[in-house]
């Protein structure tokens, strides 16, 4: 059986200026994620510092990410610099024009095939917005706890259309294995940098 996990606060890269999930960013925020990108490639800071954290930061309780258009122009900036490369006009609307975001998370179960089936969902005030699409482990990973419980881990991936959610809302993330039980993480997007 899985724990249900709530967290307010998020962690993630502290110099970004605007708030919430924008879905069309502008022209100056778009540089900025840019400019990030390739100074964390200086810095030679993992592309990752660009996720939005939520959950549990140890190793035995439900954690996971999403990553917003912003971010995703930072994490790709980051990768290509640290290759000497510079982002193209296409590779930036790419992102621009993705339909959605993505949210990974890890969950933690007592059999291999636990996180098999599972499903994940935002709640936004009562308002339950579901996925277009899912992926899961069909076999976990051991946990650090193994052979005690938690035994085992597992990703969970969804993508959530932009056009489907308030990008400005509290939300609760909630993922459900088709064995039972959940873990659920409460997280206030217009407090997303």
């Amino acid at each position: 059986m899985l724990l249900c996990f709530c967290v307010v606060a998020l962690s993630c890269h502290p110099h970004v200026s605007a708030y919430a999930i924008d879905v069309h960013p502008t022209a100056e925020q778009i540089q900025a994620a840019l400019d990030q990108g390739k100074e964390a490639a200086q810095k030679r800071s993992p592309p990752d510092m660009f996720y939005v954290r939520f959950g549990a930061t140890d190793e035995l309780h439900s954690s996971g990410f999403l990553i917003t258009k912003l971010g995703g122009l930072s994490v790709m900036a980051t990768h290509m610099a640290l290759r000497g490369l510079q982002p193209s006009e296409t590779d930036v609307t790419q992102v621009l024009e993705g339909q959605t975001m993505l949210v990974s998370t890890v969950i933690f179960g007592n059999v291999p095939n636990f996180a098999v089936d599972s499903y994940m969902v935002f709640d936004q005030g009562g308002k339950t917005i579901k996925p277009v699409t899912v992926r899961f482990d069909g076999f976990a990973n051991r946990s650090t706890a193994w052979p005690e419980s938690p035994r085992f881990k597992a990703k969970v991936i969804a993508s959530f259309n932009y056009a489907d959610f308030d990008p400005n809302a509290r939300t609760t993330i909630t993922v459900f294995p088709a064995n039972g039980g959940e873990s659920s993480f409460n997280i206030e997007f217009s407090q997303i940098p």
